[in-house]
């Protein structure tokens, strides 16, 4: 396995779930890959040696449910295959893609089994869940103010306003998973609104030393699913280290589907780099593409 594929199989299992890409008992080369949009069926996925610079493959159904409809599967597969041929770019991992992308796909063609979405959740229960925290932040994170020590240095994204919900992103340096844990509770115990948000979502990364130091990385939904590693794998992808980030969302009671997901990772970007801590990475990037 090589070492970019490695990683995108620890990154798609951290967002989604242990056993969303899965290698093969038959070859190295092929995985189970599970979408969140359709629990009854996994597709069998081929890397080449070569991947990313060559594509994968998309062989067919790795397991099919008992309450799959004949042939459907089949199509699921097409489907599948038709989005891998659009995300696809050489060089560059992309079951992200692939899945994100499809799970749009099959949303807006009415396939979507899974009917997860958390919104739901959040409409039913809007009342409550806007005056309330979670129970463990609830529990483990307010504290007295006095207690808290001086309140972290945050730079906000700009406030992104869609359908009546409300987006701020907030960035900040960490060096320790104690003071990442101070600073999310010094902001839920001093800021009413943010402490109100339907969701605050939080992700951070922490190495100390060079590349081969301890490294620490963790986030957490909030109560929207898989929303926290999404923001964890964005600052994967932009190679910041030593930052957190806080994307609080208000809710406004008109479902967003998977703009929303586009919208916190939008937010949180924006954060990192109003922040200055991509700005090294991102002219890297520039130069790079600028030599292609």
């Amino acid at each position: 396995m090589s070492e970019e594929l490695s990683d995108e199989v620890t990154s798609i299992n951290s967002i989604y779930g242990d056993s969303t890409l899965v290698a093969s008992s038959e070859t190295s080369s092929i995985y189970a890959l599970s979408l969140p949009s359709q629990p009854g069926i996994s597709l069998r996925i081929e890397f080449p040696s070569d991947y990313p610079d060559a594509p994968p493959s998309v062989l067919g159904t790795h397991h099919i449910g008992d309450k799959i409809a004949k042939g459907e599967g089949q199509h699921i597969v097409d489907l599948v295959r038709s989005v891998l041929s659009e995300v696809y770019i050489p060089g560059s991992p992309c079951i992200f893609d692939l899945i994100e992308d499809s799970n749009q796909r099959f949303q807006h063609l009415g396939l979507d089994k899974l009917s997860k979405d958390s919104e739901q959740q959040a409409s039913q229960a809007n009342g409550q869940a806007t005056t309330t925290l979670s129970s463990s932040q609830s529990d483990d994170l307010i504290q007295s103010v006095d207690d808290l020590g001086d309140p972290p240095p945050w730079i906000l994204s700009d406030v992104i306003s869609e359908k009546k919900s409300i987006f701020v992103a907030r960035a900040t340096s960490v060096h320790s998973v104690a003071s990442a844990q101070q600073n999310l509770a010094h902001l839920l115990s001093t800021d009413r609104k943010v402490a109100k948000a339907t969701h605050n979502i939080t992700a951070w990364r922490i190495r100390h030393g060079d590349d081969d130091g301890v490294q620490y990385q963790d986030c957490d939904d909030d109560g929207e699913t898989a929303a926290g590693g999404r923001v964890l794998h964005l600052l994967e992808l932009m190679g910041v280290w030593n930052v957190m980030v806080v994307v609080t969302r208000w809710y406004g009671g008109v479902q967003l589907g998977p703009d929303r997901f586009r919208i916190i990772n939008q937010t949180a970007r924006d954060a990192v780099v109003k922040a200055g801590f991509a700005q090294a990475k991102e002219q890297e990037g520039g130069k790079k593409k600028g030599k292609k």
